[in-house]
């Protein structure tokens, strides 16, 4: 079986330092905003604001990627979120906790369009979906640990989360920037015909990356937005339990994560993309639905376990199709930071419409309206075409024609 190479196992190491960051402050970051008496909707813009300069920012930061190099800019960003992060935990205010977050989004879409840049780079074809799955479970992994060290936290107070945050970033710098020297540094002069990248509109033209887009806007809506959000509110508000309980369902679900992604990453360089995203689409969309419903803690406990499974399956998944429609070329452009900024765009707007829809009508509507999300993107998925070189016989999915359209 192929080796998976040494750059993605740093990525990895990376990948678990940030999550367990930023799983830490996931227990403390709506109940801190609700500290400063605001409502549902103004606690859960908290998190969109991060996601709102993620989104923003994503364009520059893709061509920063090809003019300074993969490396570079995610040391940049590793370091403007620790800074954005250890002030907020001395903001005195509503609005400075809200600016101090959403200047971390600008580092986040840095560090991450730069990651994505570099998985896509170095996987190797025939693996892609194993690799995808152990960079998704890297970030999980913390995601799990982190929110119970969390709500052990918010015991010495509400800022104490974003002072440790600060420094496990610190430490994943250090493990990039010692570990990582011979990957994506800044690209070379040469008179060499390089891969161009792939134009935008040339790649909205596969129905595989339509879908790709459309699934991760859901990944975004319901795990990077409301998952972090609403389901926090949901267990404090909704079921009168205490903050200590909203991190627990928060790492089950990042359990059921890990569960799935394990299989889920070997499945799809077995079977293909799409028997592994659509029943992970339906799970989502079921459990999620049923999440504001859920009687008692125990329930919502279940669901949460089951909506992570669903998310797990599908979530590396569209990763490696993605890698599979670009292919190893030279990265940067307009169609992955389109990736980047699908998932964004529902990190944005998920928090905010599902909080007001829950001021307005209650936690049962809200989540029935995630399921909505994750449910159109089953019936795109149903209709994508097949990626995975071990199944399709190919290589990416665009043609070579296709493939001579470059960004300008």
């Amino acid at each position: 079986m192929r080796q998976i190479p040494r750059g993605i196992w740093v990525l990895l190491a990376a990948n678990v330092v940030i999550a367990l960051g930023y799983g830490l402050i996931a227990p403390a970051l709506p109940a801190f905003a609700r500290s400063f008496n605001v409502s549902f909707t103004a606690a859960s813009a908290v998190v969109s604001a991060f996601a709102v300069m993620r989104l923003l920012f994503a364009p520059t930061t893709g061509r920063l990627v090809t003019v300074f190099g993969e490396r570079r800019i995610y040391l940049i960003g590793l370091l403007i979120v620790a800074g954005s992060t250890f002030a907020c935990a001395f903001a005195q205010g509503y609005w400075q906790l809200l600016l101090f977050r959403a200047a971390g989004g600008v580092g986040s879409t840095m560090f991450t369009v730069s990651a994505m840049a570099l998985l896509i780079r170095m996987a190797p074809g025939e693996i892609r979906g194993r690799v995808s799955g152990y960079f998704s479970a890297g970030f999980l992994i913390g995601n799990i640990t982190g929110p119970l060290i969390g709500s052990a936290l918010v015991g010495f107070g509400l800022r104490m989360p974003f002072v440790v945050y600060s420094i496990a970033l610190m430490i994943a710098a250090a493990v990039v920037a010692t570990q990582l020297r011979d990957q994506g540094g800044r690209p070379a002069s040469s008179s060499t015909p390089q891969p161009g990248v792939i134009a935008l509109r040339t790649a909205l033209r596969n129905s595989t990356y339509r879908a790709i887009l459309t699934s991760n806007f859901a990944q975004g809506w319901a795990s990077m937005g409301v998952r972090v959000a609403v389901v926090p509110l949901f267990i404090t508000e909704g079921l009168d339990e205490g903050p200590a309980m909203a991190g627990v369902a928060l790492a089950i679900y990042a359990a059921g994560n890990v569960a799935a992604i394990v299989v889920a990453g070997r499945l799809s360089d077995t079977f293909g993309r799409r028997p592994v995203m659509l029943p992970g689409l339906a799970t989502a969309t079921i459990a999620t639905g049923l999440l504001g419903l859920a009687p008692n803690l125990l329930a919502a406990l279940g669901l949460c376990l089951v909506a992570g499974v669903g998310s797990g399956l599908f979530a590396p998944t569209h990763q490696a199709a993605l890698a599979d429609v670009l292919g190893n070329r030279q990265q940067g452009g307009s169609a992955l930071a389109a990736y980047g900024m699908s998932s964004d765009l529902g990190a944005v707007s998920g928090p905010v419409v599902v909080g007001f829809v829950a001021d307005r009508a209650g936690f049962g509507p809200a989540f029935v309206l995630t399921g909505v999300v994750t449910a159109v993107a089953f019936v795109l998925w149903s209709f994508a075409g097949e990626t995975a070189p071990a199944v399709v016989g190919t290589g990416p999915h665009l043609t070579e024609a296709d493939r001579d359209t470059t960004d300008s």
